[in-house]
C-alpha cells in the first residue's frame, strides 16, 4: 500500500501540478484531517502533525478519535450473489463472512502480483 503511516493511521499523497503542492489526508475514517507542504520531507512532517493534532483535538473535546480500518465494512452485491456465496459458503462449513475475507484477500493478493509484475507500486 502507497501513503503514510504514523500511530495507526494511514495518509494518501498527492500532488497537485498546478498548485506545486504535496497533499493528503487520513483514510478510513469519518472524520475530515488534511494536511500538505511543498516537498516530500515536509508532507510526512505535516501528516504527522495531522495526526498529532487531530488526537488532541479529540482529547481536549472529550471525542473518542475514529479507529481507522475496524475490520467491517457494508457491502452489497445484489440477491443473487449474496444467496450464491451464503449457499457456497454453507456447503464448506464456512461463515459468509469468513468466505469474502478469503476471498477479497485471494483478490487483492492477485492484483498486487500483476502490479508487481508490470512493474507498478
Amino acid at each position: 500500500m502507497s501513503g503514510l503511516t504514523f500511530k495507526g493511521y494511514t495518509g494518501s499523497v498527492e500532488f497537485s501540478e498546478k498548485d506545486e503542492v504535496f497533499h493528503g489526508k487520513l483514510i478510513g475514517i469519518r472524520d475530515l484531517i488534511t494536511y500538505e507542504a511543498t516537498d516530500a520531507p515536509g508532507l510526512k512532517a505535516s501528516f504527522r502533525n495531522a495526526v498529532e493534532d487531530y488526537l488532541a483535538t479529540c482529547k481536549k473535546h472529550g471525542k473518542q478519535p475514529d479507529v481507522p480500518f475496524k475490520g467491517s465494512f457494508n457491502v452489497r452485491v445484489g440477491r443473487d450473489l449474496h444467496k450464491r456465496a451464503a449457499i457456497y459458503a454453507s456447503e464448506r462449513g464456512k461463515k459468509l463472512n469468513a468466505l469474502v475475507g478469503e476471498a477479497l484477500a485471494h483478490y487483492l493478493d492477485r492484483e498486487e502480483l500483476h502490479v508487481r509484475a508490470a512493474g507498478g507500486r
